[in-house]
């Protein structure tokens, strides 16, 4: 049967002789309820309003409509929520349930909606450092920068003994003519190469760069200022570097040897180092070849390469012969023989750094860390912080509301999906604001677990 639509209603196919008529008529009604664990997660944390604190307003008080905390929270809980694009606010600024959470449920004016629009969000965005006509709120990087590591150090409840700070780079798409836009010929695109730096699941820095540079260009600056931040708070936990091969560079060692920091990074294979394992390949081989199936040796040796390295260091090879063919890997690291032999540095720990990438790709496919289509570099660079809190925010949700709970090693998206989408009647009255959720809600019980959690905390 076809469907007939008008402006204000729409006719399905009947079920059981009853006509299925549908419309935009409901009221305020949100399919975002579940939303308000998010501004309890933020309560607990105080995220929104130290964020805010890295901004600086220089418009009229007496003009302003929308405060600095109300448009950061604005577009942080947006982006927790699927919607990337400050477009999408023109309508999301009539939503009853972003309105609570901005703390905020009518405008002072009657021509402005409780919460902002694109416009507004814009200039927010394209700030200046200086104040403007069109451009009047300013952000402070290096204040950004330091309240990730804050946010950080709260967490725990007391200082570890032990963190692994893992570093990599990856590629962000460019589709237009932004500044610092340059081709990258190992991603075969246009891009940025944006720098992160996780401890687990805990995003330490976003760091936006061209692609012209090399992967650890500006790690050693990075590192430096988080492990300073960090030394403040604890000043006895011992720290290791993790990373791939990209980040195994004399600059980034030496510094780390000179300031009581571990590593433990890949070492791209050569020639030479090919050749030192000679033995262990051939062993690998013979079984392989025996069994028909994967083996693997592992040698340890001091090496050095013969000009860019100022000192020998400690290098584990795995020697590997798989499906018929050669894999060998290696691994440089300040560890030494009573921290572990080489199998377990290699199998155990630096594979695990593996898990950071999964971090990166909830970054940018839940939380749309890759939406860099700004025109500067700083414009785009606010954004990917817009982006990383909101990670930083869905994943204080995880961790302190949802670890008894089947949603405890859930994705961002897969948290937004089936807890955050929660479709609700939205009733106002003097004394109340009372959110009727859907009955038919297949997780309100993680829902309920989530909210007792958060109230303890």
């Amino acid at each position: 049967m076809q469907t007939e639509c008008s402006a204000d209603l729409f006719e399905f196919a009947p079920v059981e002789r009853r006509a299925v008529v549908a419309g935009f008529d409901g009221g305020a009604i949100s399919s975002d309820a579940g939303a308000l664990l998010l501004g309890e997660t933020d309560r607990a944390i105080r995220l929104v309003d130290r964020f805010a604190g890295c901004f600086i307003d220089h418009r009229s008080p007496g003009l302003v409509e929308h405060l600095v905390p109300t448009l950061v929270g604005q577009r942080v809980f947006g982006l927790a929520l699927g919607y990337e694009d400050i477009n999408d606010h023109d309508e999301l600024r009539h939503d009853p349930v972003l309105a609570v959470l901005a703390g905020k449920l009518a405008a002072r004016r009657k021509d402005c909606a409780p919460i902002a629009g694109k416009s507004t969000l814009n200039r927010l965005e394209l700030s200046r450092p200086l104040p403007t006509r069109y451009h009047k709120i300013a952000h402070d990087p290096v204040a950004i920068e330091g309240l990730f590591i804050e946010l950080f150090l709260e967490a725990p409840t007391a200082p570890p003994k032990e963190i692994i700070l893992d570093l990599d780079a990856t590629d962000d798409p460019l589709h237009g003519r932004q500044e610092g836009r340059f081709f990258h010929g190992y991603y075969d695109c246009y891009c940025y190469l944006p720098l992160y730096v996780f401890c687990g699941r805990h995003l330490l820095a976003a760091k936006l760069r061209p692609a012209n540079i090399d992967a650890a260009a500006g790690a050693v600056e990075e590192i430096a200022r988080i492990v300073a931040q960090i030394r403040q708070s604890w000043p006895a936990v011992r720290i290791v570097l993790r990373a791939d091969s990209g980040f195994a560079r004399e600059a980034l060692m030496a510094w780390c040897e000179a300031n009581a920091v571990d590593y433990l990074f890949g070492l791209a294979k050569n020639k030479r180092l090919i050749r030192a394992i000679g033995a262990e390949l051939a062993a690998a081989r013979e079984e392989s070849e025996t069994t028909e199936k994967p083996a693997r040796r592992f040698k340890d040796f001091t090496w050095s390469t013969r000009r860019s390295w100022s000192r020998k260091r400690r290098v584990v090879a795995k020697a590997e012969w798989t499906h018929g063919e050669v894999n060998p890997r290696f691994i440089v690291t300040s560890l030494t023989a009573a921290d572990g032999d080489g199998r377990w540095l290699y199998e155990d720990v630096y594979c695990a750094r593996g898990e950071m990438e999964n971090r990166i790709k909830e970054c940018q496919l839940d939380l749309f860390a890759d939406r860099t289509s700004s025109a500067t570099m700083r414009a785009n660079q606010l954004r990917l912080w817009f982006a990383s809190m909101a990670y930083v925010l869905v994943d204080s949700l995880r961790r302190l509301a949802l670890q008894a709970t089947d949603l405890a090693d859930a994705t961002c998206g897969t948290i937004r999906r089936k807890l955050f989408k929660i479709g609700a009647l939205v009733t106002i009255s003097v004394r109340r604001i009372k959110l009727a959720m859907a009955s038919g809600c297949p997780y309100k019980a993680v829902f309920a677990t989530a909210h007792r959690a958060l109230g303890a905390a």
